[in-house]
């Protein structure tokens, strides 16, 4: 293929676009689409991740710290200590190997979750039309495209019918643009290549035939893509865990490298000095806190699969956990979503055939994106129109809310336009009456005013629909003046049954709900009573035109209802929220949704949204239902509990035995454990982790949003943290003082514990109750059992000496016993008083 030869394919005929690609007006074959993909790769910007098993199981060796202990254990095993040499190997393979079967589930569980909510775009494939993801697409293939789709590639127009899309991702230009079939001078800027279609685009409205000329990094947004990051922002809980790592292993490497040199002063041996010093890093870092989380989240993620919840992006998995306040529409979401019809009035409040015929006319030739008002009009009402011939169409936009079209009547060219009574009746000079009278508009505005606030008082969604003769086609916006308004167009969509409740269900979980429209004051304030939404304030669009960000950012906590908004004013409604420090989600399904999906926390859709919707979100609902959503920020809830409690975990027993270690080794002559000691304890105490997220929730903590509190866990490590150590350094004097303990004996009461004391306070910290009133997981509560009864019996065993461990006498192995219990109960103490003082 000669694709050098479309270096500037706009200014080519279509035919010879064919040509050189070597394709046909019936698409590809399969088999050539396949050899195709094959050689220009997968149209992505970035190149989809392939779950590599060996590269993620080396990854797990990848600290610093572990490659600096299996290079000592090497220099180890050179000079004869073969034996701990293996031991040390083996404990590091065993950690890997945990961590990598951990996070391969995890990889492999979301990439089957994220293949439900794929894009996909439609293609002509041996001239048949099929579904196809659009990492498929190649150049040569021809792709149908609708309103609401995203354009997947670059390529030229060779089909079109009133075909708008919005350019503004590439160009900034605000309105969508008219793309048809023909030539573009091969020096026009890219926003005057009227009929070439452009990767990352949108349709607004109309249908379309694209063929595909560039894919992947060779578009035009491939190319823009290289030289920017596509990371998505970091969110708050990233934030706080990565600040949290990085204070943690700054103590460690001070900690680390003054027990060395000391060690090194007291003339200890150097290399047993390295090892421990090393090994106590690995215990103090949190290296398995990458892991957790991504464990945590995508245990989560499977759980909110069963809610029929998809998680797009994990990391948003803690907003939504975070969350306060949930801006939604109200048309599918508080209401029903299946408009009907009511009636089609003139101003005499009587129903008007001709009214419902243009009506008619209107939705049954419009060729926009999918909706429920001229699904309503098609559904109840059936007209022949085999007389009518369209001529053209003004295709609807959220700055105009109106859509024209024009029919040929006979020998009349009839232009219809139907939309918001205020946008129809802006462009209206005159007004037909019932009796087919046609008087000035100022004459009876106040009368057509009236009639629309009775039944949007009603809570009726109410449409002007006007009509004109014109001469020229075909027309433009321009031509949408002086028109003649006929009447009204009423629709009900009643409030979905429950829907009270299902607010206050939300309320009670601390998520405020502010409902963000483009219907009017009047009907959005209807729906608010009939549903019980508490309403201080409702704010219209008009109105907020006017308002400084400053005055905005005053008011808009105090505002629950915005009316007749603008898309770009849903986007102003969120950042201002969040401003205010609240974490904000958005549900929307449409074309306009897409900024305000992108400005939020957590953008929300469904999975039967347009293309561009469902891209922009986070998570993807599988039915558009707030109850549903309600549990999965339960399960959301959840996750983010169980991801801080590990935090926890780190921040007490483990962080505390590994202070204790390092100061009693500035206190005895010999190193209080041997590296494979210090390593099987931190595989040991770090097994009851592992299983953290599948542990139970208290049902307390599931119902207000959580944020990340670093003083909080600064508090709770400074507290929990020495209270270990006091019991660590217990044990010392009743080894050393008490039993004039040996190193062996030594070695083996302060392993037993550590890691006792260690895997059993997992049941404390866990929870804020106490500890028999919060039931945990069965999984956490197996594997710390069973890392406790192993603890005790190790010694006892045959594997004992090998890691320089022996029996312990009865009566010292009832001491450490007691003292374990002692430090549960006096850390059950401990946390009520500390969440007492915190105000939890």
């Amino acid at each position: 293929m000669a694709n050098e030869n479309l270096e500037n394919f706009w200014s080519l005929k279509v035919e010879d676009v064919i040509r050189i690609l070597k394709t046909s007006d019936n698409g590809l074959t399969s088999k050539e689409a396949q050899s195709r993909l094959r050689i220009y790769g997968p149209n992505a910007l970035k190149a989809k991740k392939q779950l590599n098993a060996y590269k993620l199981f080396l990854s797990q060796f990848k600290s610093p710290i572990i490659l600096l202990l299996i290079i000592a254990t090497l220099l180890s095993l050179f000079l004869g200590d073969w034996v701990d040499a293996v031991i040390i190997f083996s404990i590091i393979l065993i950690s890997g190997v945990l961590g990598f079967w951990q996070e391969y589930s995890a990889s492999n569980a979301i990439n089957k979750l994220l293949s439900i909510v794929q894009i996909k775009a439609e293609v002509l494939r041996d001239g048949v039309k099929i579904e196809i993801p659009v990492e498929e697409i190649v150049p040569g293939d021809i792709v149908i495209l609708n309103a609401g789709d995203i354009v997947p590639a670059d390529g030229i127009v060779i089909e079109s019918k009133d075909l708008f899309v919005n350019e503004a991702v590439l160009t900034g230009e605000t309105f969508p643009v008219e793309k048809e079939k023909g030539i573009s001078p091969e020096e026009a800027p890219i926003n005057q290549r009227k009929n070439a279609l452009w990767m990352g685009t949108s349709v607004v409205s109309g249908t379309g035939k694209e063929l595909v000329v560039r894919t992947g990094k060779n578009t035009e947004f491939g190319k823009i893509s290289e030289h920017l990051q596509f990371r998505a922002p970091e969110t708050e809980f990233e934030r706080g865990v990565r600040h949290f790592g990085y204070f943690l292993m700054e103590v460690t490497l001070i900690l680390v490298i003054i027990i060395f040199f000391v060690n090194v002063v007291l003339k200890k041996p150097i290399l047993d000095s390295f090892l421990f010093s090393l090994a106590l890093a690995v215990g103090l870092t949190p290296q398995l806190l990458p892991a957790i989380i991504s464990v945590n989240l995508s245990h989560g993620a499977r759980r909110m699969a069963q809610l029929k919840t998809i998680v797009k992006r994990l990391s948003s998995l803690e907003n939504f956990g975070s969350m306060n306040i949930l801006c939604s529409d109200k048309t599918g979401t508080l209401t029903q979503g299946v408009v009907s019809l009511q009636s089609a009035l003139d101003l005499s409040e009587e129903f008007n055939e001709k009214v419902l015929l243009y009506a008619y006319l209107n939705s049954y030739f419009e060729t926009g994106y999918s909706n429920p008002i001229d699904e309503a009009i098609r559904r109840d009402h059936k007209y022949d129109v085999s007389g009518y011939t369209k001529l053209d169409e003004i295709p609807y936009d959220f700055v105009r809310k109106r859509l024209s079209i024009v029919v040929k009547w006979r020998v009349e060219n009839l232009m219809i336009t139907k939309g918001a009574l205020s946008n129809v009746l802006e462009i209206c000079t005159f007004v037909e009456l019932g009796d087919s009278k046609i008087v000035k508009l100022d004459s009876v505005k106040e009368k057509i005013e009236e009639i629309y606030e009775k039944h949007s008082k009603k809570g009726f969604h109410v449409l002007g629909i006007a009509y004109k003769n014109v001469e020229r086609v075909p027309v433009d916006k321009e031509d949408e003046n002086e028109m003649i308004f006929l009447g009204f167009l009423v629709f009900d969509d009643p409030p979905k049954p429950g829907i009270s409740e299902t607010i206050q269900n939300l309320n009670n979980l601390g998520i405020k709900l502010k409902i963000l429209t483009g219907d009017s004051k009047i009907v959005a304030a209807s729906l608010a009573e009939r549903i019980g939404l508490l309403q201080r304030n409702i704010l219209t669009g008009p109105e907020l035109k006017k308002l400084s960000d400053e005055a905005l950012l005053k008011s808009v906590m105090d505002t629950d209802i915005f009316a007749e908004i603008e898309p770009n004013q849903k986007e102003r409604i969120i950042l201002a929220l969040r401003k205010r420090g609240n974490v904000v989600g958005y549900i929307g399904d449409g074309i306009n949704d897409a900024p305000a999906l992108h400005a939020a926390d957590v953008g929300i859709s469904v999975d039967n949204a347009t293309d561009i919707a469902k891209d922009a979100a986070d998570i993807v609902l599988m039915e558009k239902d707030l109850d549903v959503l309600i549990e999965a920020v339960k399960e959301g809830r959840k996750t983010f509990v169980n991801t801080l409690k590990y935090v926890f975990m780190a921040t007490s027993a483990n962080f505390g035995n590994m202070f204790s270690m390092a100061g009693i080794s500035l206190l005895i002559p010999f190193l209080p454990l041997l590296p494979k000691q210090i390593l099987l304890t931190n595989l040991l105490t770090d097994l009851p982790e592992m299983t953290i997220a599948t542990d139970n929730v208290d049902d307390e903590l599931v119902k207000y949003p959580h944020r990340w509190d670093i003083k909080l866990i600064r508090k709770f490590m400074v507290i929990f943290g020495p209270l270990s150590s006091v019991f660590d350094y217990l044990t010392f004097g009743l080894l050393l003082l008490i039993y004039h303990a040996n190193e062996v004996l030594f070695r083996t009461g302060w392993f037993i514990e550590s890691v006792a004391s260690a895997s059993m306070v997992v049941l404390v910290v866990r929870s804020r109750r106490s500890l028999f009133k919060s039931e945990p997981g069965k999984y956490l509560l197996l594997a710390t059992l069973s890392v406790g009864a192993f603890t005790f019996l190790f010694p006892f065993t045959p594997l004992a000496k090998i890691f320089g461990f022996a029996p312990l006498p009865i009566h010292l192995f009832l001491a450490i016993l007691l003292v374990v219990i002692l430090y549960i109960v006096t850390a059950e103490i401990a946390k009520k008083v500390f969440y007492k003082k915190a105000n939890f």
